[in-house]
């Protein structure tokens, strides 16, 4: 048995976070029109903390082992926790970092940045110190610089948010009030997608051809602006049409791939008001748009049969 599991911790200290998807503008929010992000609660992260002698390790189901010798794939986390104890004050030693996580990496749910937040959250905790929301978004954003190159800091807002997020480059944030409940599903393809590959892509196709792909940039903002009605006024039905169109032009952009469509496409004739991908593409999740609370459960229980490697229905609250 292993020194950690049997020494008596005089202190634990535990952070959570929750997951978070957007719901409409990906690629286009990277060009200057807006996305809108919403929080996921049914999954995510739990850190806990323990005082252990000896150097800081860290124990989670991608790596056990010392803080520094950490692989490469978990440097932006390793980063964030230097940042953090460097903060916060403490020394760099005598911790044991266990992470928790039921997000799954590469699926465009935020998974780099849910484990930042738990992270950074539980160090606070040890330390008996509150965390701003301006110390989290700057701490977080440490693991979500080297994981994306320059974060927008979309993932860190909506996961520290109960409601939806409205963002848009080099603008103020602001926060939607739903006039309704909105009932979704999560359908997760199988595939991990590479959203830094997919971002490129995009980039390219606007080099190649730059006033047929900048139309197609213009229309998701427009689509984005009337999701943003939808989800305060106008309602489910026309969401749905929105999501439905948002996705046509992922399609034409080259980010949505076969294994995608498929899911999407069987969720529509399933009777989903509407339903397209959710993330950089090419692997990944789909989210669609169910009618109410019993169609979600059926149409989530139809993907989970029809091949979706996990499937997640839930709700997005009015806030009373």
């Amino acid at each position: 048995m292993s020194a950690e599991k049997v020494t008596t911790s005089e202190k634990t200290a535990i952070g959570i976070a929750h997951s978070k998807l957007i719901l409409i503008g990906e690629h286009a929010v990277v060009h200057g029109q807006p996305a809108i992000a919403i929080p996921f609660p049914l999954i995510g992260v739990e850190t806990v903390i323990e005082r252990v002698p000896g150097a800081v390790k860290m124990d989670s189901s991608f790596y056990h082992g010392p803080l520094h010798l950490a692989p490469e794939s978990l440097q932006g986390i390793v980063q964030c926790v230097d940042a953090t104890l460097e903060y916060l004050e403490i020394p760099c030693k005598d911790l044991l970092i266990r992470i928790n996580s039921s997000i799954p990496p590469g699926k465009g749910l935020g998974s780099s940045a849910s484990v930042a937040i738990s992270v950074i959250r539980s160090l606070f905790d040890f330390a008996d110190r509150e965390c701003t929301d301006g110390e989290l978004l700057e701490l977080a954003n440490v693991a979500e610089t080297y994981a994306h190159g320059a974060p927008s800091g979309l993932d860190t807002l909506t996961i520290t948010s109960r409601s939806p997020v409205w963002y848009k480059k080099e603008n103020p944030i602001d926060y939607i009030d739903l006039g309704e409940d909105f009932h979704f599903i999560v359908a997760d393809s199988g595939r991990v997608g590479d959203t830094r590959t997919s971002v490129e892509s995009v980039a390219r196709l606007l080099k190649s051809a730059p006033k047929r792909i900048q139309r197609k940039m213009d229309r998701i903002g427009e689509l984005t602006h009337q999701a943003k009605h939808a989800l305060e006024r106008a309602g489910k039905h026309f969401l749905g049409q929105l999501l439905n169109e948002a996705q046509k032009e992922l399609e034409a952009l080259g980010v949505s791939d076969a294994g995608l469509n498929r899911l999407i496409y069987f969720a529509r004739k399933e009777g989903a008001l509407g339903a397209k991908l959710t993330g950089g593409g090419n692997g990944g999740c789909i989210i669609a748009l169910a009618q109410n609370e019993v169609h979600s459960k059926l149409l989530a229980e139809k993907l989970r049969k029809y091949g979706a490697s996990a499937v997640w229905p839930f709700v997005l609250k009015k806030q009373k």
